[in-house]
C-alpha cells in the first residue's frame, strides 16, 4: 500500500486519460459484476479477499470476463504490497528483482507481497521455474491470470501450489449493468457527458461484445466519441443502434486482435507455407510476433501443418516442429523467434503431401457411417482357452516369419476389405513409400486387388 501511495497523484492523473475499460475497473467487491460462482457470499475467494488472506491462485477465463478487474479489487483491498507484472513485457531478470525486494520486505519489515502476473501462460518454462521456490517459501502470494487452460500452460509443480478459479463469460444482462455504470459514473465513466443509450443499441452492443466487458466498454467509448464528432449528431445525447454499429465496426478493425484481421493473417501464413513460399511465410510469422501473438499459438499451427500438409513426404518435419516448441519453452522470446524462423523456412521448403489428412478423413467417414464393425477372428486377442476355442486368433500369421517380413493378409473388417484410405503422394519420401506399397500390392491376385 505504501508504494502505491507515493505515486497516487500521478496515478490519478494517468487514470483520467486511460481508456474507459481501465477507468471503470471495480475498486471493491461491491462494484464487481458477475462471477458469483467464485465471488458469491460465503465463497472461498470472496472470503479470502475480505479477510486479506489470499492463497496463491490462477484466474482462468476468456478475455474480458474480469480477471484483471478482480486483480484491481485485490489491489484495493489488500494490506500487502501489490506488484503487477506483465508476462509479455517482463522477463526472468525482472522476476528475480521482484523476488529480492519481496524477501527484503518480508524479512526486514514483515510485509507481505502479492505478485499479479497478467497472461501468466506467456511465461516460458524457465521463468515459471524461477517463480516456484518463492511461491513455495511464501516470499510472494502469486495471482496469475490466463485465457489458456492452466493444465497445459502452467508447470505442474507451480500449478499444484495454486488454487485455480474459473471465470465465466459475462452474460448480456451483466454487460448491460457494466454499461449503465459507465454511463452514470461522473468521475471514472461518461456521466459528465449526460449520455443515454436506447434499448436496441444496448442489446446490439452487448451482442457485439460476446461476453467481453472490455470490448463492450471500448465500443461504448467509441460510440460516445462518434456521437460527439459526427456532424449529423450535433447536440444529440442518445446513443442509437446506428452509432453502436459504426463504432463497433471501427473498434474491430483497429483494435481487436482476435477479430477478422487476426484470422486473415494466420490464414495467409498457413497458405504461404502450403504454397512453398518461405519469404511470405516468414513475413506473416513476423507480423504475428510483432503484434504480440503468443508464439505457442504459431507453434501449434506448425505442428498441425507438419502432419497435415507435409506428412510422410518429409517425416522430419513433425520432429522439427515439436522440437521448435521445446526450444521456445526452454529459451523464450526473443531468442526463440530464430527457432520459429528456422522451422517456418524448413516447412515451407519441404515436399508436400496431405495424405495423412485424406486417409484420416476417409477412415472417419466409414467409422461414423458403419459403426463399430467386428474385428476379424484371426486378428482378435486370445488370452484364454475359451477364446481360443471360439476361434479367436486362429490362422493369424506372423509377418516376421515370412520372406521380406510381409505376406498377403486381410486386416480390415470384412465389410471394408475393398477400402484404401492411404494414398501416398509422388513427392519426397512418400514416393519411396508409394513404391513399396505398390510392390506389396502386386502380390495380390488380380481378382483380389482392392478398389481405391
Amino acid at each position: 500500500m505504501k508504494e502505491r501511495d507515493l505515486f497516487s497523484h500521478q496515478a490519478d492523473k494517468e487514470r483520467r486519460h486511460a481508456p474507459l475499460a481501465d477507468r471503470m475497473r471495480p475498486q471493491s467487491l461491491a462494484e464487481f459484476v458477475g462471477q458469483e460462482q467464485i465471488l458469491g457470499a460465503g465463497r472461498l475467494l470472496q472470503q479470502a479477499i475480505e479477510a486479506d488472506v489470499l492463497p496463491s491462485a490462477i484466474l482462468w477465463g476468456p478475455p474480458g470476463c474480469g480477471k484483471t478487474a478482480l486483480a484491481s479489487v485485490i489491489a484495493a483491498s489488500t494490506g500487502a504490497v501489490y506488484i503487477p507484472f506483465s508476462a509479455v513485457l517482463g522477463g526472468l531478470k525482472e522476476i528475480r528483482e521482484i523476488m529480492r525486494a519481496a524477501e527484503t520486505r518480508r524479512n526486514a519489515h514483515r510485509e507481505r507481497t502479492i505478485l499479479f502476473i497478467d497472461e501468466i501462460h506467456r511465461l516460458n518454462k524457465v521463468q515459471q521455474d524461477g517463480l516456484l521456490p518463492h511461491v513455495e517459501r511464501g516470499t510472494v502470494t502469486l495471482i496469475g491470470a490466463t485465457t489458456e487452460n492452466p493444465s497445459f500452460e502452467v508447470n505442474a509443480a507451480l500449478l499444484s501450489r495454486c488454487k485455480v478459479f474459473v471465470l465465466k463469460t459475462l452474460t448480456d444482462d451483466q454487460l448491460q449493468v457494466i454499461i449503465e455504470k459507465a454511463l452514470a459514473d461522473p468521475e471514472r465513466g461518461l456521466g459528465a457527458l449526460k449520455l443515454s443509450i436506447d434499448d436496441d443499441a444496448g442489446q446490439d452492443l452487448c451482442r457485439a461484445a460476446q461476453g467481453d466487458a472490455r470490448r463492450a466498454l471500448n465500443t461504448l467509448e467509441a460510440s460516445a466519441a462518434y456521437l460527439a464528432s459526427a456532424k449529423e449528431y450535433v447536440g444529440k445525447k442518445c446513443i442509437t443502434r446506428e452509432i453502436v454499429r459504426e463504432a463497433a465496426q471501427h473498434r474491430t478493425l483497429l483494435y481487436d486482435r482476435a477479430g477478422e484481421e487476426h484470422y486473415n493473417v494466420i490464414s495467409a501464413f498457413i497458405k504461404s507455407l502450403r504454397g512453398s513460399d518461405p519469404d511470405a511465410a516468414i513475413y506473416w510469422m513476423t507480423r504475428m510476433l510483432e503484434a504480440g501473438e503468443d508464439p505457442r499459438f504459431i507453434l501449434r499451427r506448425l505442428i498441425i501443418f507438419a502432419s497435415e500438409d507435409v506428412g510422410n513426404a518429409d517425416p522430419q518435419a513433425l520432429q522439427l516442429a515439436t522440437a521448435a516448441l521445446a526450444a521456445h519453452e526452454m529459451v523464450g522470446l526473443p531468442e526463440s523467434a530464430l527457432c520459429l524462423s528456422q522451422t517456418v523456412s524448413y516447412l515451407a521448403c519441404a515436399p508436400k503431401s496431405n495424405s495423412a489428412l485424406t486417409a484420416y478423413a476417409r477412415a472417419r467417414k466409414d467409422v461414423r457411417g458403419r459403426g463399430a464393425l467386428p474385428v476379424p477372428m484371426h486378428l482378435r486377442n486370445a488370452p484364454t482357452g475359451l477364446m481360443r476355442k471360439l476361434g479367436y486368433g486362429r490362422e493369424y500369421r506372423y509377418p516376421h516369419d515370412f520372406e521380406g517380413r510381409y505376406l498377403k493378409e486381410r486386416y480390415l473388417p470384412d465389410e471394408l476389405s475393398d477400402r484404401r484410405y492411404y494414398t501416398p503422394a509422388a513427392s519426397g519420401y512418400e514416393k519411396t513409400i508409394a513404391e513399396r506399397l505398390a510392390a506389396w500390392r502386386e502380390e495380390l491376385p488380380k481378382d483380389e486387388e482392392p478398389e481405391t
